[in-house]
């Protein structure tokens, strides 16, 4: 990509940000992104939204989980 189109593109990421802003969806600039591209590549941006959608409502209703415990470890004189 040269220059310009990395311009363009930072540009008109920035521009659809803004409105997300706006607009209040709750994206952060790189999931942006990554619908944005999505759609580029052909995607329906309505099953985008719907999936997005269904992400979030699993995300409220799923209780968070502890962190996950590290291994156990063994006395250094052991090793």
């Amino acid at each position: 990509m040269d220059a310009e189109a990395a311009k363009t593109a930072r540009e008109s990421l920035d521009l659809a940000f803004h409105m997300s802003n706006v607009l209040d969806t709750g994206l952060d600039r790189h999931t942006l992104s990554v619908l944005i591209a999505l759609c580029d590549l052909g995607l329906n941006p309505e099953a985008l939204a719907a999936v997005v959608k269904e992400l979030r409502r699993e995300t409220m209703s799923t209780p968070p989980q502890p962190a996950a415990a590290p291994p156990p470890t063994r006395p250094s004189s052991l090793n």
